[in-house]
């Protein structure tokens, strides 16, 4: 199982891999977390995550990622009322991820090396979400996410099969979740 850490208040200052290019082809295991872990993205039911607009929003810009960057292949992810999991995998003509980890993943790279890399993904998704959110109520001083993100690279098939049951079954396991801290607005 693996064990998560509160993003932003109990990570390092920088969760990078020293020298890692997150530009290069590979599999990511992202959290993104709201402001103060607000529970904007919706609620926790009997059958998993019941998603709000803002929840339906966050969906949609993390599903619209992989066709606006057709280098990605989205894996398992979750919307939690606070915040996001998700597994990423960067790959491109010239290079196929393991067909064991992933189905279909091999794509073409059609943006620039600095622009197809782990951080500009999240910060377009962050921003493609807090536009839409601030949009909806016709202001542009909403804030959405909480600075920075948390981010791990997958190394093996055995990380990336544990990493993709944790995510399935975050919703089950709210009550214990490190990021379950806040009140819902």
């Amino acid at each position: 199982m693996i064990t998560m850490n509160n993003p932003g208040s109990h990570y390092p200052k920088n969760t990078r891999l020293r020298g890692y290019d997150y530009a290069q082809n590979g599999a990511y295991f992202l959290t993104v977390v709201t402001a103060g872990r607000a529970h904007l993205f919706g609620e926790i039911g009997e059958r998993g995550v019941g998603l709000s607009a803002y929840g339906e929003i966050a969906r949609e810009e993390w599903l619209r990622s992989a066709i606006l960057r057709p280098e990605l292949y989205l894996g398992e992810f979750v919307v939690m009322p606070n915040h996001i999991h998700g597994i990423v995998v960067i790959t491109d003509a010239q290079t196929q991820i393991s067909a064991d980890m992933v189905d279909c993943a091999h794509r073409k790279a059609q943006l620039s090396r600095a622009k197809r890399s782990i951080g500009s993904l999240v910060a377009g998704f962050k921003s493609a979400v807090t536009a839409r959110i601030n949009a909806v109520h016709c202001s542009t001083g909403i804030s959405v996410w909480q600075r920075g993100y948390y981010d791990h690279v997958i190394r093996n098939e055995y990380e990336f099969d544990r990493i993709t049951e944790y995510i399935a079954l975050n919703p089950f396991r709210w009550a214990e979740d490190s990021e379950n801290i806040s009140s819902p607005l």
